[in-house]
């Protein structure tokens, strides 16, 4: 099933990622930024109702149960621990990706498309890495464009410096964490009257908030 669902996305021109069971899933999304999940109930090692649980914790990013159990009560449970829509075994490959195009757009508000955001006057071209601001490209050094985006997907919430360099520079970075304050320095003059759409959060990181 994981099979058939990589590859009709990635014919769709998604970037697909999966996991095994519920631990690698977790470990997976700790460490990278998704625009959505697809979640099965019964996983080895922890359920999806566990991993659910637990990406509410810190993330409102979409997730959709996709799974053989159909009884009431499962769904119920499902929508409780803040599942975006459940879907039962078999199904459409055409509808669930209608389903997951339709959550993301919403998730991501002002968003244009899988490929293109466009949030406070900053409009990114994904596929090309491409940043323009108000209509005018800039240029980004690879580590602030990460940055960049990282900031907007995770927007309105707060980024430790340490979360930054973990999603950003690997947990096998030895610099210090002040590289953070460094490279957010740089994309705040790139961005210019942009900038303030980054906030610094004393003594903890930064957040990415639209300024009206």
């Amino acid at each position: 099933m994981r099979e058939i669902i990589i590859d009709y996305f990635t014919s769709k021109d998604f970037i697909v990622t999966e996991a095994k069971n519920g631990v690698e899933a977790l470990e997976i999304l700790e460490n990278n930024e998704f625009d959505i999940v697809l979640l099965d109930i019964m996983m080895p090692k922890l359920d999806g109702y566990s991993v659910c649980k637990k990406i509410r914790k810190d993330s409102e990013i979409p997730v959709i149960f996709l799974t053989a159990k159909s009884d009431e009560d499962d769904k119920l449970t499902g929508y409780e621990l803040g599942a975006d829509d459940y879907i039962t075994k078999p199904f459409s490959l055409p509808i669930l990706y209608a389903k997951v195009v339709a959550l993301i757009k919403r998730s991501n508000g002002n968003m244009v498309n899988t490929h293109q955001i466009n949030v406070c006057g900053i409009n990114i071209d994904l596929k090309n890495r491409k940043v323009t601001v108000d209509n005018k490209e800039i240029i980004l050094a690879p580590k602030e464009y990460d940055l960049l985006i990282c900031l907007i997907k995770n927007r309105d919430r707060i980024l430790t410096r340490e979360q930054l360099l973990a999603k950003i520079w690997g947990y096998d970075f030895m610099g210090f964490d002040r590289v953070v304050d460094t490279h957010i320095k740089k994309l705040r003059a790139a961005l210019r009257d942009k900038a303030s759409c980054i906030r610094t959060i004393i003594k903890v990181g930064y957040k990415f908030e639209e300024v009206k």
